[in-house]
């Protein structure tokens, strides 16, 4: 759902915008966490909410998000003023729904609202994280260095982001052509040994009748087959973005021998380089643990961030809530964030811990392709092994009876 809403802080701050929820319940929960309270909402309909959805959840890749940062960054610390380093942006942006935003952005500074004010109105496109750091900016005077250090760390992500999608393109190319191979079988080999079985009228057994019945829908019923297919990914996909799917996948992913390090490496890292990140901006401990949480997307470790949170409200190190948490965060964590809070200097060693497992996840996934190709010709023996045997078996049922 879509509403437009009149939101106020307590000091009597009032800001207008649209935003997308679940209900105004939800956006009432989103509008808390920015420390704004819900005056009055109203559901859009119609054309304009349609502009707006379209606007919203317009794809905005982090390279270009990264650019808007640095760039803009660039030309406050020249001394061009906000509004007219948004016009500037706008123009050479080529992203359409960006640029509306963008756009957006110009005028409600126009009108006298703050930068992060303004970008609070797109949580989709400039999330907690990047909000927070321009806040803080702003109320120090150093929003151009706020403005840089969001650069960097979107550049950091981008990195880490490509690096992991470059370790699985080797085996989603052998799974695709495993399945393009599977598809043609099932087209053109399959029917010519099934004409034979039936001629000669030999018992099948279940796994060959399981082939058969497969090749039949793929031949008879071929729309019905892709609608089928199409209908269960979505229902699959579907489930793993719910709650429950999520939490499934964050403990599938922590058990995998070969995911489960790698998971922990590209954790830690993100935990690591978001808290150091929003600390030395000036961010409050507390809202820099609630925004880390949000980064982070496996369940395991947004559970950690929360208890560390309620940690340090008891007056505990948040060093603490990562030393017990050594199944999920390796002990090293802990441990340089100890030293960390004794020397005074938190965000610098969390730096050094983004570092070093941004490191250890770039050698990871170099390696991936050499770790996962004997896992791949397992899985595509078996395969062909199910399928050979399900051929043959009826073969030498026939030559027996002859």
């Amino acid at each position: 759902m879509h509403f437009s809403y009149i939101a106020k802080k307590i000091s009597g701050e009032e800001i207008k915008g649209v935003m997308d929820a679940k209900d105004k319940f939800d956006l009432a929960r989103m509008l808390r966490q920015q420390d704004y309270f819900l005056v009055s909402c109203k559901e859009e309909s119609g054309k304009k909410s349609l502009l707006h959805f379209r606007s919203l959840l317009g794809r905005v890749s982090i390279s270009e998000k990264m650019f808007f940062s640095r760039n803009i960054s660039i030309m406050i610390s020249a001394g061009v003023s906000i509004a007219r380093s948004l016009d500037i942006l706008c123009r050479q942006t080529k992203n359409k729904s960006f640029k509306k935003i963008i756009i957006s952005l110009a005028d409600n500074i126009k009108k006298g609202n703050t930068l992060s004010e303004s970008m609070k109105i797109y949580p989709k496109i400039f999330p907690p994280f990047f909000t927070a750091m321009v806040k803080v900016g702003e109320e120090s005077g150093n929003l151009s260095e706020s403005l840089r250090l969001i650069g960097e760390q979107l550049e950091r992500d981008h990195t880490l982001r490509k690096k992991i999608k470059g370790a699985l393109v080797y085996p989603a190319i052998i799974i695709t052509a495993m399945v393009g191979i599977g598809i043609l079988m099932l087209i053109y080999v399959v029917p010519t040994l099934v004409s034979t079985f039936q001629e000669l009228g030999v018992d099948l057994p279940i796994s060959t009748r399981i082939v058969i019945a497969t090749s039949n829908s793929l031949l008879n019923y071929p729309l019905v087959f892709v609608a089928a297919l199409f209908i269960l990914a979505s229902l699959l996909l579907f489930f793993f973005r719910s709650q429950k799917g999520r939490y499934l996948m964050s403990n599938i992913l922590m058990r995998l021998p070969l995911f489960s390090s790698l998971v922990k490496k590209i954790n830690s890292a993100r935990t690591a380089r978001t808290l150091s990140s929003l600390i030395s901006a000036g961010v409050d401990i507390l809202n820099a643990l609630t925004i880390t949480k949000d980064v982070l997307t496996n369940y395991k470790y947004q559970e950690v961030i929360q208890r560390a949170r309620d940690d340090i409200q008891k007056g505990m190190p948040i060093s603490e809530s990562f030393k017990k948490a050594s199944n999920v965060y390796p002990i090293l964590v802990g441990e340089m964030m100890a030293v960390g809070e004794e020397t005074g200097k938190l965000s610098e060693m969390l730096l050094r811990i983004a570092g070093f497992y941004e490191d250890e996840v770039a050698e990871t996934t170099k390696n991936m392709s050499t770790i996962i190709e004997p896992i791949l010709m397992v899985i595509i023996g078996a395969v062909v092994g199910f399928f050979a045997v399900s051929m043959i078996k009826p073969m030498y049922s026939m030559v027996n009876n002859m």
